[in-house]
């Protein structure tokens, strides 16, 4: 695990699901989910666009990284003990980056705990 100076060192942004959108779900059947993401990036446009399409509300917050909504739902559904999760910089195979036709580059998405220690969710 690595430190939380060390994972918002190494990242530009994070896209999170908050512990605290959870009791929201007991009022909505669609998920509400906190995307951290850049506003000059088109590629997170259509991250944003990926988990509308895939059933979540989404509250966008400009910064940067991507979460794939799968992961996501994957958390909603087993609720481990994490603040949220994060992908660390702008993968090449990430929802909104990747295009038909490209290769898949390996990345992994972080499961962080309030603390800032971080340890792997998803390998993608």
């Amino acid at each position: 695990m690595i430190s939380r100076r060390e994972f918002l060192a190494g990242t530009a942004g994070l896209a999170a699901v908050s512990a605290a959108v959870r009791p929201l779900l007991a009022l909505s059947p669609r998920a509400l989910v906190t995307v951290y993401k850049s506003s000059a990036c088109k590629c997170c446009a259509q991250w944003v666009e990926h988990l509308q399409l895939n059933g979540f509300r989404t509250e966008a917050h400009d910064l940067n990284s991507h979460v794939p909504a799968d992961d996501i739902q994957r958390l909603l559904e087993e609720r481990p003990k994490v603040a949220g999760l994060a992908v660390p910089g702008m993968p090449e195979s990430a929802p909104g980056m990747y295009q038909p036709g490209d290769e898949k580059v390996p990345y992994e998405v972080l499961a962080y705990q309030k603390s800032g220690t971080t340890s792997v969710y998803a390998k993608h």
